[in-house]
């Protein structure tokens, strides 16, 4: 199950730059992130009379622009997607999801505070895993200056990663399936088993099978 984190503060408050200095700090300790933002705006991307914009309107579920270095997918929903249902969307291989936004989420959360901006939080302080402030606050998480960057991918990797393990997921219909130990352990031996390998690929860091029925 892929770690989900959020950022969370006021407009102005410093959450972009943050996100972008741990992205820098988790990649260099060997981490795959992906960053997913909060958006209450409709086209923040696809903007009005782009290509994009216009298969979507024609009635595409799923557009792409792909370039040189970057890769670009859009999706046409239902409904607002929870950060879990866009990993589970996205199916590919990351150690974190970090989202800039989703205060009412359900997920761990990092508070980005600026004395300039009053001293209420946006969230109740049980909710956090800490803030990042330039004043000392009376909460009883860990409490960060804007420049302890190393010192918050640390709390980032020591306690939302605790306990978790690679494991085996299960998608049914979008939906997680629970496996118990033991049918995890069958899944994962049975398909490895399946897949050709050469002597020095190191073996298989991640494999993905999708089934689906025809219409």
């Amino acid at each position: 199950m892929r770690t989900i984190l959020s950022i969370i503060g006021k407009s102005g408050s410093g959450k972009t730059t943050l996100l972008e200095r741990l992205i820098g700090e988790l990649n260099r300790r060997g981490r795959r992130v992906a960053i997913v933002k909060h958006s209450h705006h409709d086209n923040d991307l696809d903007t009005a009379q782009k290509d994009t914009w216009r298969y979507t309107k024609a009635g595409s579920a799923f557009s792409a622009i792909n370039s040189l270095d970057h890769l670009a997918i859009y999706r046409r929903v239902e409904h607002f997607f929870d950060p879990r249902e866009i990993s589970d969307t996205i199916l590919w291989d990351y150690d974190f999801i970090l989202t800039e936004g989703f205060k009412g989420s359900p997920y761990p959360k990092i508070e980005v505070h600026s004395s300039a901006q009053g001293a209420e939080l946006l969230t109740d302080p049980a909710q956090l895993l800490a803030v990042v402030t330039d004043e000392p606050l009376d909460v009883a998480v860990p409490q960060f200056k804007r420049d302890d960057i190393g010192a918050i991918a640390d709390l980032i990797e020591s306690s939302v990663t605790a306990g978790e393990d690679a494991g085996v997921e299960l998608l049914v219909n979008g939906e997680p399936f629970a496996l118990s130990p033991s049918q995890q352990d069958v899944l994962r031996r049975t398909m490895l088993a399946m897949v050709p390998r050469t002597a020095d690929d190191g073996g298989v860091e991640s494999l993905h099978l999708s089934l689906r029925r025809k219409p």
